[in-house]
């Protein structure tokens, strides 16, 4: 059984095509996403579907596989039983690959007030907001009002948020003189916020500083050394007493795995991620594995003796190697250590302009920029997929605009509004019986 369709189950799942498992995949979406470009529908650069691809499709006609769409819950080891929002599910060997979420790191107030980007819905729903402050602030009725809402505040130097930054800049540049010419486009200010001395830490420091270059020639207010403690009415508020009015409060500082209900504290290391051997099993448990950044492996890799970064590569290749020892397993040989190879890492600033680390090579600039392109590009599932991100890139490029500007709420059917609730209910019933409740969770 594999627990989420990100980049390491699907490998996973792939590599085992050809085997006697029979495979089960779980994953609270009937669609895998592609994380590195949900920028992009935040900013309305390319459609929802552009970047995900239904589960049932990719793996049509594969004998001895099956896919359930549900919400893993908790696991219950001494059994081989999983309980998921559907019910329980047995195994033989459980991987979990359901990734990461955001990580608001304890402030429960942050979590409720910012817009996360960590998946698509939650890109759409920033989307919407975007589009809706701008409209309101041309219509609203005070001055401060206008302020926070022309104000966009995004926490969080990595990639994720050196990319929406930069495009929300040229956004700004390209697209609200066209569209709101009753706006004054240079009232709109954009405010990267990290707690660091420098943006993108994973990568070296030539690159952070000129990616930081990038992102000031283009009119965005980076912060470095400033750390954001709370939001109230309406302002950003930093450590040292500094505020910031926004209506726009995006937060992408940091992830943290995905939490899976039932598991030992021993085995939960640095970030909630799980820690695993070298073979990516989980410390303590027999059968039970996790891999990509669910997963911390801080013995097993000598060059990375504090865990793995979270980064698709590193969950293909576990992906990959796990798929082939559980092979191994079955006949009875000798396991083979995991070894990350490290790839490179790149990431995006914005027309012409990107960050790209290899081996022994660095690059900046138009060359970066066209790389990042063509291996983004390469990745993304399904030729229909590929052909639909090239032609909006394409027109994008040309016409220096993006035509998917629109504001559509969703709204669930009252047949699945009822359903989810009766399976909560169920769940926390059976919960109850295999968990009876501590006083910490009646006081809860």
């Amino acid at each position: 059984m594999i627990v989420g369709g990100g980049f390491g189950g699907l490998k996973l799942a792939n590599e085992l095509r050809k085997s006697n498992f029979q495979v089960v995949l779980v994953d609270k979406n009937n669609f895998h996403q592609f994380p590195p470009l949900i920028y992009q529908i935040a900013s309305s650069g390319l459609e929802p579907s552009s970047i995900s691809f239904p589960f049932r499709k990719l793996f049509r006609r594969r004998k001895n596989f099956y896919f359930r769409m549900a919400e893993a819950r908790s696991v219950h080891p001494e059994r081989k039983i999983l309980q998921t929002s559907i019910g329980k599910i047995e195994y033989d060997y459980l991987v979990f690959a359901a990734g990461s979420t955001t990580n608001f790191f304890g402030n429960a107030h942050l979590e409720e007030e910012a817009m996360p980007m960590k998946t698509v819905s939650e890109a759409m729903g920033l989307r919407n907001a975007l589009l809706s402050n701008l409209e309101r602030s041309i219509t609203c009725a005070t001055e401060q009002e206008r302020n926070e809402l022309q104000n966009i505040v995004i926490v969080g130097g990595g990639a994720t948020g050196v990319e929406i930054a930069g495009v929300l800049s040229e956004m700004k540049r390209y697209v609200i003189p066209a569209d709101y010419p009753d706006m004054d486009s240079s009232q709109l200010n954009i405010f990267l916020i990290e707690a660091a001395g420098r943006l993108l830490s994973g990568m070296s420091p030539e690159s952070s500083a000129k990616a930081e270059q990038f992102l000031r020639n283009m009119g965005v207010n980076v912060c470095l050394h400033k750390k954001v403690v709370d939001y109230r009415d309406h302002k950003v508020i930093f450590e040292d007493g500094m505020t910031i009015p926004t209506r726009t409060f995006i937060w992408v500082s940091g992830v943290k795995a995905t939490p899976i209900g039932n598991m030992p504290v021993g085995c939960i290391g640095r970030g909630g991620r799980f820690k695993v051997d070298a073979y990516n099993r989980v410390e303590g448990m027999e059968d039970v594995f996790a891999i990509g950044d669910q997963c911390i492996m801080t013995g097993g890799d000598k060059e990375y003796p504090n865990g793995h970064p979270q980064l698709a590569q590193v969950a293909i290749q576990q992906g990959k190697l796990l798929a082939a020892n559980l092979k191994r397993m079955e006949k009875k040989k000798a396991l083979k250590p995991f070894r990350y190879k490290n790839l490179g890492s790149m990431a995006t600033v914005g027309r012409n302009r990107a960050v790209a680390e290899f081996s022994k090579i660095k690059t900046q600039g138009w060359i970066a920029w066209l790389l990042w392109l063509v291996v983004h590009l390469r990745s993304i599932l399904g030729v229909r997929n590929k052909v639909n991100v090239m032609l909006n890139w394409m027109f994008n490029y040309f016409t220096y605009d993006q035509s998917l500007r629109i504001i559509v709420y969703a709204r669930k059917a009252k047949e699945v509004r009822e359903r989810e609730e009766r399976e909560a209910q169920v769940h926390w019933g059976e919960d109850l019986q295999d968990n009876p409740p501590t006083d910490a969770d009646r006081k809860e």
